[in-house]
């Protein structure tokens, strides 16, 4: 039998669950005995469908039997998914429900599937962790991905299902990225509009977007709103062991919600399809989870502010 070959397209190759989604497809592929070869897109739709167009259009290089991918832009590339399944690609869609997942499966036979974590359930969760941190409500700094990313509008749409009435949300936008968020905090806070603003909580959707704006604020000169602003919990998103769990462990974040990679279990799924001639299910769902748990949260944050009101 050959050795199957697997393409794996990410959107950027310095976020930490992109990281994290690089090495599970690797540790994957070398469990399988396949290979797979990473490419990332730069944040850029037009880079991410030009890469993968020269892929499946090659006339030198051997055709992929795979390719997995997690779109940068809105669309999900439709045109560069047909041209993939008319090569007889199998096509895998990471993190994004896409509506041409049903019709390519139904007129291709080839493994077509999509593999996504529950982006409205982690805006579920964000929003209960920010009623466990102000239960009398109060004022959040809320990042969010890029405008054009299904994922990033899923997680705030979930969050305004849970958040109390009573809390306010403030919505900045960064690029998935600890620079990105640091930018954006930054050229908020030249604003001399910022010194006037009352904030409780600093949430991202993203740990290393939140890591960015405390870095933000741990850059203001103004030594009373520095010191301020570092005291405000900070929330953050994705949960990796050696990120984001980390990051809550030395208390740099208060909380984050882990997302299990899925690049792995989709490279597993989509392997097994084309060696069994299974047919795997249309679109699988990976369940987050916070960390700490919200009962735990809630009460170490009540503990946390008692004993600051007594040491005042």
């Amino acid at each position: 039998m050959k050795k199957l070959k697997f393409i794996l397209s990410l959107t950027n190759n310095d976020n930490d669950y992109q990281l994290e989604q690089a090495a599970a497809a690797e540790q994957a592929a070398k469990r399988l005995g396949v290979e797979v070869r990473i490419i990332h897109a730069e944040n850029d739709s037009v880079t991410q469908s030009q890469q993968l167009l020269k892929i499946i259009q090659s006339r030198t290089d051997s055709l992929p039997d795979g390719i997995l991918f997690e779109p940068v832009g809105v669309t999900a590339l439709p045109q560069v998914a047909r041209a993939a399944a008319m090569a007889g690609i199998g096509w895998v869609v990471l993190n994004r429900d896409v509506d041409y997942v049903s019709e390519l499966r139904k007129t291709y036979r080839i493994p077509v599937f999509s593999t996504t974590s529950d982006h409205e359930e982690i805006g579920r969760i964000q929003g209960r962790q920010f009623a466990a941190l102000l239960p009398h409500g109060g004022d959040v700094l809320y990042i969010q991905g890029p405008t054009e990313n299904l994922a990033a509008k899923q997680r705030t749409f979930g969050m305004y299902e849970t958040k109390p009435a009573a809390i306010q949300v403030k919505l900045m936008k960064a690029q998935w990225t600890e620079a990105s968020a640091h930018r954006t905090v930054s050229s908020w806070l030249r604003l001399s509009t910022s010194q006037q603003t009352h904030l409780d909580l600093i949430a991202a959707q993203d740990d290393s977007m939140a890591l960015g704006a405390r870095k933000a604020f741990q850059e203001e000169l103004n030594l009373p709103a520095r010191e301020r602003w570092l005291k405000l919990p900070y929330i953050g998103c994705d949960g990796l062991p050696n990120s984001g769990q980390a990051w809550v462990r030395s208390g740099l974040l208060t909380a984050t919600i882990f997302v299990p990679p899925n690049a792995g279990t989709a490279l597993e799924m989509l392997a097994e399809a084309i060696q069994n001639g299974t047919v795997p299910a249309e679109r699988s769902l990976i369940a987050p989870v916070s960390i700490p748990g919200l009962d735990e949260l809630a009460k170490s944050h009540a503990e946390k502010t008692r004993a600051l009101s007594a040491g005042r």
